[in-house]
This record gives structure tokens, C-alpha cells and sequence, in this order.
């Protein structure tokens, strides 16, 4: 039996899709649940075999994704249970419950994918595995995505690629933010994860990645002409390249070293028999995703929103120009606290939805998103330059909710340069 949770704040549309499509949990002994569920629990069962699978997807598909758990929420309380994707399931639509589950221990509750991803991504990749393994790995990666190098690494080459990117933007055309972002945060992203810097190897990675990401869900069958086994060869192709750039650290010394430059020389330097080099590049595969997906789309859902209120941007663009000319009249260059330090560009105090119990787009307790601090970062780089640098018009566009979150037409703006 599944149990998945859902939360019901009408403004947090990517924590609804992370949560309902990749952050579902099997409670152990799953065996023996599916033969019952608990007798006094409402709820529906739906069609047999594909259960309420398909009401459940269709909600996805239209502005109100949540509209599926809330009906059922109304008709049967907080917690009901459903059958999704070919499991009975007890949904959870109650902030604290889905805050207990997700505090749990490794005991309680285990991770488990659609079948697709789990295949796409293997059994040693860190969203899979558990006990003791996954939490010496999310604590080696999670330390160093905190650490202050990483950060002022991450902020350089943020800012390099995007002001390389601004200075192509023209105010004859539109710029397709989607488009930008996405381009902008996956180099990021590789460049913290295995060093790789922009050139022919990474438009080679960035290519088969978009083949290897389109497969995450799609139906589970691996066969040629297939999107699973495109997506499977495309994923060969990129460990290939990983485990070059492995192999050539390991010559190089990497494995020896006491500065870790990037989260593949941490992997290495630890010195485990259990981190192979195949886990390694799995897990690197896996952590891209990020760059693809949930980075890009915050920036590109900040962009919307601030465009739909004219207050709130106005409040950000003179914080970020406050910020901008205090550095500039002391000759200092931004720095990665700086872009952090801006009360309203991370919303902090009572406007932090970070801190709100019912949003958890980044996961939480023993799975909480390792990068979690570096989004931010580079989201807050992003804007600052974004808000201080432009003036912009955006198109009329809508938000697709399924399989992920994503612009329709990919978020287009007409920009005017600020003088």
C-alpha cells in the first residue's frame, strides 16, 4: 500500500507535483497492506485494476491540479485512501501528517518511484537507496553544497554565464525565460557536481540529457523506439563521459587530495569500497535533474508572478538596487552572502513559505534536497541581475501541472534595458 501526501495551499503548485509524482512512500511489510487497508479509513477504490488512476492524472492536465484531492478530501476527511498508479493507497492532505511521515525514520517509511524512474535512475542512485548508505551519501553531498566554497564557486560562474547570457538578449525578440534559465542553471549545476566547464563535452551532455529527462515519465517499457530506451541509452552515453572525467581525477590525484573541488572529488576522496566509480557517475546522472528541472522552473515561475504584480516587484527591484549601489560606491564586488542577506528577496520572517508546515517543495527530514541552499542562491543571483539590469513585458502564458511543471509556451518576455 502507497501513502502519498498532498498539500493543499492553492499557491504552491511545484511542491504539488514533486510531492504527488515523485515523493511517494511504501510503508514496509507492503505485502501484507495490500491485502487490506485500515477498516474504518474512507475513501475510494476507483475502477479495478487502474483504480482512480486516470481521474487522478486528468486533474494534472488542468489549472487546478489539486482538485482531485480536494473533492476526496471533502467527501472523506484529511486522510482517505484511493488505488493510484496500481497500489491501494491512504492519501494524506493534512500538513502535519505529511510533515510526520516525511520525519520519520528509514524504518518507517521507504521511497519508491513509477517504475520508469526507478529504471532510469538504478538501484544505487541516492533517491533510492537507504539506511545508513543514503545517509552517509546525502551527508557527504549536503555538506558540501553548505559549504562557503562551494558557494562562492557557484556564484561566479552563476554570474559569468548569466551576464554572458543577458548581453545576447535583444530587444527585437523575445527572450524565452524557460529556455534561459534552464541552459544557465544545468552548466551550473554540472560544473558543481563533476567540474565540467562549457565546450564541446558539455553541449554533448546537455543533448543526451535532454533525451535521458524525457524518459523520467514515460510508460515502462524498454524496447527500441521506445522514449524508456532512448532515455536508457542517452543515460549510457552520459556515464561514459562521467566516467572519464572519474578516471581521469583518479590519475590526476583527485582521490588524494584534501580540497574537494567538486561533489565527484568528495565522492572519491572518501575512500569507501562502496562508492565505486559506476555509483558515482549514477548518482551524478541523477543529480542533474535539478539543473533540468526545479531550479529553472522556480526562476522562471518568479518571473511570472512578479510580472502578474507590478507591487511586489517594485518592492524587490529596490531592495536588489539598494544592494547594487551600496557595493558599487564601496568598489566591492557581490559576494554569495549578499545576495542571501535581502529580507525580502528570501522572504524571510512571517512571508517565508519555507517555514510554512504545508510547503515542502524541497522534501524534508532524511530526504530533504541537499541543494536546497544553493537554489536559493542561484534564484537570488538570478533575479538580482534579472530585476536591476531589465525592464520587461511578458506574453500571456499559462502553467502546465503534468508530468511536471512547466510553461506552455516557455515563458516569453520583450526586454528594455535599463540606463
Amino acid at each position: 500500500m502507497e501513502f502519498i501526501f498532498y498539500s493543499t495551499t492553492l499557491t504552491i503548485i511545484l511542491s504539488t507535483v514533486v510531492l504527488l509524482f515523485f515523493t511517494i512512500f511504501f510503508i514496509n511489510n507492503r505485502q501484507s497492506l495490500r491485502r487490506s487497508l485500515p477498516p474504518n479509513l474512507l475513501g475510494s477504490m476507483g475502477w479495478p485494476i487502474i483504480g482512480e488512476t486516470l481521474d487522478f492524472i486528468s486533474c494534472g492536465y488542468t489549472d487546478h491540479p489539486q482538485t482531485f484531492m480536494e473533492k476526496r478530501r471533502l467527501l472523506y476527511g484529511k486522510v482517505f485512501k484511493s488505488h493510484l498508479f496500481g497500489s491501494p493507497t491512504i492519501v494524506s492532505t493534512d500538513a502535519k501528517v505529511s510533515r510526520i511521515i516525511l520525519q520519520s525514520d528509514a524504518n518507517s517509511f521507504v521511497p519508491s518511484y513509477p517504475k520508469s524512474l526507478t529504471e532510469l535512475m538504478g538501484e544505487a542512485s541516492i533517491l533510492r537507496i537507504n539506511g545508513s548508505f543514503h545517509r552517509k551519501i546525502h551527508g557527504l553531498i549536503g555538506s558540501f553544497f553548505k559549504s562557503p566554497y562551494l558557494k562562492a564557486c557557484v556564484t561566479s560562474n552563476m554570474r559569468k554565464l548569466l551576464l554572458r547570457s543577458m548581453a545576447a538578449w535583444n530587444e527585437d525578440r523575445p527572450i524565452y525565460i524557460q529556455d534561459e534559465t534552464k541552459h544557465i542553471a544545468f552548466q551550473v549545476l554540472a560544473k558543481a557536481l563533476i567540474g565540467l566547464d562549457p565546450g564541446e563535452e558539455m553541449d554533448l551532455l546537455m543533448v543526451q540529457f535532454q533525451e535521458f529527462i524525457a524518459g523520467l515519465m514515460s510508460l515502462p517499457i524498454n524496447l527500441p523506439g521506445t522514449q524508456l530506451h532512448k532515455s536508457l541509452q542517452a543515460k549510457k552515453k552520459m556515464i561514459k563521459l562521467v566516467l572519464r572525467i572519474i578516471r581521469d581525477k583518479r590519475i590526476d590525484g583527485v582521490a588524494c587530495s584534501q580540497h574537494s573541488k567538486d561533489v565527484t572529488d568528495v565522492l572519491l576522496n572518501d575512500q569507501s569500497a562502496k562508492l565505486t566509480d559506476e555509483l558515482i557517475s549514477d548518482n551524478m546522472i541523477d543529480l542533474m535533474i535539478p539543473g533540468e528541472d526545479s531550479v529553472p522552473i522556480l526562476m522562471t515561475l518568479a518571473v511570472k508572478y512578479l510580472s502578474d504584480c507590478p507591487k511586489a516587484l517594485h518592492q524587490l527591484k529596490e531592495e536588489n538596487l539598494k544592494l547594487k549601489r551600496r557595493k558599487e560606491e564601496l568598489g566591492d564586488p557581490l559576494c554569495w552572502d549578499d545576495y542571501l542577506s535581502l529580507p525580502f528577496t528570501q522572504s524571510d520572517k512571517d512571508m517565508n513559505s519555507f517555514n510554512n508546515i504545508g510547503f515542502t517543495p524541497f522534501g524534508g527530514g532524511l530526504r530533504l534536497c541537499p541543494g536546497l541552499d544553493l537554489a536559493r542562491l542561484e534564484a537570488s543571483i538570478f533575479l538580482h541581475h534579472f530585476v536591476t539590469e531589465f525592464r520587461w513585458v511578458a506574453e500571456k502564458d499559462t502553467i502546465i501541472n503534468f508530468p511536471t511543471v512547466r510553461m506552455k509556451n516557455r515563458m516569453p518576455i520583450w526586454v528594455k534595458k535599463e540606463h
